[in-house]
């Protein structure tokens, strides 16, 4: 029986290579190819942007607000890139005297995620371009990555497993049929879609190999302390960074920062950026039942309580259950 197990993880770790080397792509001859941003589109669909439940902005405005959306959104996975490949290069040293393909798999994996840093920081350049001036992203891929990486590598695995699931989930549920948005922004996510698709299922073998390496209840639940005090790290750079965002917006609009106005897009801005980066993946079904798998009912019930806080945002019309089922 363990015999199948390790052949089935095996041919898992061969076919995300065979995929990785089916699709793999150039920054400029397959996403950007000497194109720069039309902002006469949007770069966020309203499902992650929220922006529709603004209704006294205009089209325009709307339109705006996505875009700043949208930059910010790129600006986070080149910033969450650092880690994750960080992490990668380091598991892989497990493997480094074991099995070669997942191995190679990992290095694959570790290779196009210093690629995507590398698109996120043209695309933003591309941005910076055409978008009014005064947009900021102040927060330092190492010093977050340090942060991050000093936390167990169960949690750490735990979020990254989080971010590239919730990836998939907003490329097939909002971005890929929405004809409304830039179609230069429409293709960075399209490509970095198509190589994250196989780097969840390398996130999903590591993180059960991880667990597998837990000792005793007391180090689990230390990791779930860890995974706790990540997703609070990043609901800190959320709030943060949508305060940011938001006053950047009045700021090009004119809309002042004592009007009633500017407070509610503050809270949707927040609102959205908590749905795009946490809530979203809690949510998705894949997720929830590989971390259903590794976890204590009790351990559990503390993840939900420190999520509770965050689970009202939610897009008005999603309709889906937040709670996770243990």
């Amino acid at each position: 029986m363990q015999t199948a197990h390790v052949s089935s993880e095996h041919q898992r770790y061969a076919k995300c290579i065979e995929v990785s080397k089916r699709i793999r792509w150039d920054i400029d001859r397959d996403v950007i190819h000497g194109r720069e941003f039309d902002l006469r589109n949007k770069f966020l669909p309203d499902g992650l942007s929220c922006v529709n439940e603004l209704a006294f902005l205009n089209p325009k405005d709307k339109r705006f607000l996505s875009q700043v959306q949208g930059r910010t959104y790129a600006n986070m996975f080149g910033l969450v890139e650092r880690f994750i490949s960080a992490k990668m290069l380091e598991i892989s040293r497990d493997h480094w005297l074991g099995d070669q393909t997942a191995l190679e798999a990992l290095v694959r994996f570790t290779d196009e995620e210093l690629k995507h840093q590398e698109l996120f920081r043209r695309i933003e350049k591309l941005a910076a371009d055409r978008m009014p001036p005064g947009y900021r992203f102040d927060f330092a891929p190492n010093a977050v990555a340090s942060f991050v990486l000093g936390k167990s590598t169960w949690a750490v695995l735990a979020l990254t497993c989080h971010i590239e699931l919730f990836t998939q989930a907003h490329y097939r549920a909002s971005i890929a049929d929405d004809d409304g948005l830039s179609s230069l922004y429409k293709d960075v996510f399209l490509f970095h879609w198509k190589e994250e698709s196989q780097h969840a299922i390398l996130d999903e073998l590591e993180w059960v190999r991880e667990d597998g390496k837990l000792t005793s209840d007391a180090v689990r639940d230390a990791a779930v302390d860890d995974l706790i005090a990540l997703v609070g790290g990043v609901d800190g750079i959320l709030q943060a960074q949508a305060k940011s965002d938001a006053a950047y917006f009045l700021g090009v609009t004119g809309i002042p920062a004592d009007d009633a106005r500017a407070m509610q897009i503050n809270a949707t801005v927040l609102k959205a950026y908590r749905w795009q980066f946490i809530v979203s993946g809690v949510m998705e079904p894949r997720f929830q039942k590989i971390l259903n798998a590794l976890i204590s009912k009790a351990q559990m019930t503390r993840i939900q309580a420190a999520l509770a806080p965050l689970t009202y945002a939610v897009p008005v019309k999603v309709d889906a259950p937040m709670e996770m089922v243990h």
